[in-house]
């Protein structure tokens, strides 16, 4: 599953610079599935949505760091373990229970963000 960053974040930016899918934006900072990623043209989100990869899309919040689900892989890949959770001083970086995806799914992501 995912992992998301909750209320408890004090916006110290130490997660941001860890995550291997430029998942993770400043509350108020629109993403765009391109960002750090080799994804050109359109892009099936989670939900079914179909968008450019450029496309800037709204923040999901305005007010502390958050992480998008759908570039989200806990780090499968890459790293033993989720970089942001490892680094996270206030251990605000957990699972998303609302997207829950097995090993496999995760490395199909990863594979979809880095061709």
């Amino acid at each position: 599953m995912a992992i998301k960053i909750t209320d408890e974040c004090i916006n110290c930016g130490a997660c941001e610079p860890e995550c291997p899918n430029n998942a993770i934006y400043e509350g108020g900072v629109e993403w765009a599935i391109s960002d750090g990623t080799s994804v050109k043209g359109s892009f099936t989100l989670m939900d079914g949505t179909v968008l450019d990869a450029d496309k800037r899309v709204s923040p999901i919040s305005n007010d502390t760091y958050y992480i998008t689900p759908n570039k989200c892989t806990e780090c499968q890949g890459f790293h033993e373990e989720p970089q942001c959770a490892a680094v996270c001083p206030v251990d605000c970086c957990v699972p998303d229970e609302m997207y829950k995806e097995t090993v496999d799914e995760l490395m199909a992501k990863k594979e979809k963000l880095h061709l």
